[in-house]
């Protein structure tokens, strides 16, 4: 969608440079790739060198490093999200077509709107109900009594279980199952007997939920996904789980049942949380954070190992073996240095000041 750069700027939050440089852009492409039609943005001085040689018509950029372009500059304070906007405009999406495909298998007390879309080969089941401009791809599943709303899009295959709620805007991306049973049994001498979970699922405005991600219902009660949050691919995110609003978690993280975590957080990747926990607003995990106990304060928490060179590893841990030993070992010598550190500090004499007392008496 072609679009001139002084048209262009003011709907991304930027400012254009200079005048008389006012050129029409088609297409966002990477430094190295674009052409003169070409826009491309710059989020940090270490791709300096790609920046001056781009062949780029247009970049997106920090004033700072507006020096060193060849070509047009819309000056941005955050360079990523005036480029997304752009994406947006220059390359808007092809919506789905208003009504139901039909090899859709539709319950007649199914509730759709006219303007939403039903791809093929979905499943509708009773008592759903799919609000305005809701796209439904092909392949979906949405059970009994379930809601979706208003623009929500399910690109494909994605499995809405009985009595899950679907808030506006929401994108759930192929393979996500949203309110399937959590995980809880109960012991039955040797065997394990499943718990029936009754609750649902409800998740706020603008979610996004990733490829083959998996929400679970509440055992009883909701689990919920809190406005704006989101939630990368291959994520799991346990029964009663509750996410405040806009709180990004990375790919193969996991929450443990019943953890309540705050606003404003983020997740990097594969970190793993155990159940029943309280994480504060505005908590950050680094990747491979293992969480065990709960973290009210905000601020940066990490313990994932970096990865080292194998031999460096092995024998990291043939000690770890005897870090305990090792520990006791070290606790022994500060006491034994403690006794010898006090039998070797001198005795105050007391005589001069004896002496002093028997001739004042």
């Amino acid at each position: 969608m072609p679009m001139l750069v002084s048209e262009l700027a003011p709907r991304i939050g930027a400012e254009l440079l200079g005048h008389g440089a006012d050129i029409e852009v088609t297409e966002v492409c990477a430094l190295s790739e674009a052409d003169a039609a070409g826009l491309s943005f710059v989020s940090s001085k270490k791709h300096l060198s790609a920046l001056r040689a781009t062949r780029a018509g247009a970049v997106i950029l920090t004033p700072d490093l507006a020096a060193e372009a060849p070509c047009v500059c819309l000056l941005a304070v955050n360079p990523t999200l005036a480029f997304a906007r752009a994406v947006e405009l220059l390359h808007p999406r092809r919506r789905a077509p208003a009504g139901c495909h039909q090899s859709a298998v539709v319950a007649a007390s199914a509730a759709i709107h006219p303007s939403a879309s039903i791809g093929a080969l979905c499943v509708i089941e009773e008592g759903v109900v799919i609000e305005a401009g809701a796209e439904i791809g092909p392949g979906c599943v949405i059970q009994r009594d379930s809601q979706i709303g208003a623009d929500a899009r399910l690109v494909a295959a994605v499995t809405i279980c009985a009595r899950s709620i679907i808030g506006k805007r929401v994108l759930l991306h192929p393979g996500a199952v949203i309110g399937r049973e959590g995980f809880g049994f109960a012991r039955d001498g040797e065997r394990w007997v499943r718990i029936p979970q009754i609750g649902r699922v409800r998740l706020g405005d603008d979610v996004e939920v990733g490829s083959n991600s998996a929400v679970d219902r509440g055992a009883i009660g909701e689990t919920v996904i809190g406005n704006g949050v989101k939630i990368d691919n291959l994520i799991q995110i346990g029964h009663n789980v509750e996410v405040g609003e806009n709180t990004a978690m990375a790919a193969c993280s996991g929450i443990s049942g019943s953890t309540r975590i705050g606003k404003n957080c983020t997740i990097a990747g594969a970190v793993g949380m155990a159940g029943h926990l309280q994480i504060g607003d505005d908590v950050h995990f680094t990747g491979m954070a293992m969480v065990t106990r709960s973290f009210e304060r905000s601020g940066t928490y990490s313990s994932g190992i970096p990865a080292m060179p194998s031999a460096d590893w092995r024998r990291n841990v043939a000690r770890f073996r005897h870090l305990d030993e090792m520990a006791r070992r070290l606790l022994r010598l500060e006491q034994q240095v403690a006794e010898l550190q006090d039998a070797r500090r001198p005795v105050p004499d007391l005589s001069d000041g004896e002496k002093k007392s028997d001739k004042t008496a």
